[in-house]
């Protein structure tokens, strides 16, 4: 009997100034869990019921394995506390490779999803060689649409989307 092991695609860990974005692991699932239960997820579709999050998670987790991308955790530099999570999502419900962010209560407003974002963009174009990325955002989350645009997304109101409710915005490639 002959035994082939597949080869998984690595998942990156990118570093910013401040940032570490790495692959989730369990340690991370209970506050993935509260955020996505909480009303903080409603522009998402939430609150999510336990199972429903779950199913979230590991689907973030699977694109890796299935499609060599998928979302990343965002740590702190300095002491390792995980604020949140950016991701690069794609499969038959998404239309487009889309770059989503979330982050945990207590950590807005002070640039970190804007560098994970950044990050994670540039790593799709330069290195996963993507040709195009959109941010699908429910129409009345005014702060994430302000993020795509400040990440120099444009609005695009022809673009396909599975929710009526979102609007789509096209990044476009920032040269490293």
């Amino acid at each position: 009997m002959s035994v082939k092991t597949q080869s998984s695609p690595s998942i990156p860990v990118i570093e910013t100034d401040r940032l570490r974005l790495r692959a989730p692991n369990m340690a991370d699932w209970s506050l993935y869990a509260v955020f996505m239960a909480s009303d903080r997820a409603a522009h998402m579709g939430g609150p999510f019921t336990k199972a429903a999050a779950w199913g979230m998670f590991c689907h973030d987790v699977a694109q890796w394995r299935l499609m060599g991308h998928g979302s990343l955790m965002i740590d702190k530099r300095v002491d390792g506390t995980c604020i949140g999570q950016v991701g690069i999502n794609a499969g038959p419900l998404f239309p487009e490779h889309e770059l989503g962010w979330l982050l945990y209560p207590g950590f807005e407003g002070q640039g970190y999803a804007l560098e994970a974002a950044a990050a994670l963009r540039n790593w799709g174009f330069n290195v996963l060689g993507l040709k195009t990325l959109v941010s699908y955002i429910h129409c009345d989350n005014d702060k994430s649409r302000r993020l795509a645009e400040r990440l120099g997304a444009l609005l695009d109101e022809t673009a396909e989307r599975h929710d009526p409710e979102d609007v789509v915005y096209r990044h476009v490639v920032v040269p490293t």
